[in-house]
């Protein structure tokens, strides 16, 4: 009788114990709020992009109607945590490869608490620079996904670990 009492106060405990652990493992009030906010520094390190998108305007340089480049390109960003990016990029635009192999850019960037934020990138002799994107910060800062402000161009940069 003693153990078989002992038996159910144990199932009952350990079950008692897994819920507990699961509702504060899920419940927002036991998060620290701060926790959850972006900042500059959320952007740290090296950041591989995939770009892919159309151009149908350049500033200063008339394209036929109804004409639209096709760019595909990759880029190395470094964001330094205090709102300053430099990156390397590789884009091919209608087939054709770029002038300079790796182009040099650099530019201030911002994030927003809510993890949005915007960035300007500066790229010597390119007819497009200023570029400005408006970017998501997701999955704690190891995935950013950005959009040219002028442009059908979008990215998806990778955290390098």
């Amino acid at each position: 009788m003693q153990q078989r009492a002992n038996s159910r106060i144990s199932t009952v405990t350990t079950s008692l114990m897994i819920v507990c652990g699961l509702v504060m493992a899920g419940s927002p009030a036991w998060a620290d709020s701060d926790d959850t906010k972006c900042t500059n520094r959320t952007l740290l390190g090296d950041y591989g992009f995939a770009i892919e998108g159309v151009i149908s305007a350049i500033p200063g340089v008339p394209l036929p109607p109804g004409a639209a480049l096709q760019l595909r390109g990759v880029a190395m960003t470094h964001f330094d945590g205090k709102g300053k990016l430099t990156q390397v990029d590789h884009v091919v635009v209608n087939g054709t490869p770029p002038p300079v192999e790796w182009a040099p850019g650099s530019g201030p960037y911002t994030v927003n608490p809510d993890c949005t934020g915007t960035a300007v990138i500066n790229v010597p002799g390119n007819p497009l620079a200023p570029v400005r994107l408006h970017f998501v910060v997701v999955r704690q800062g190891r995935e950013i996904r950005t959009v040219v402000g002028a442009n059908a161009v979008t990215s998806i940069g990778i955290k390098v670990e």
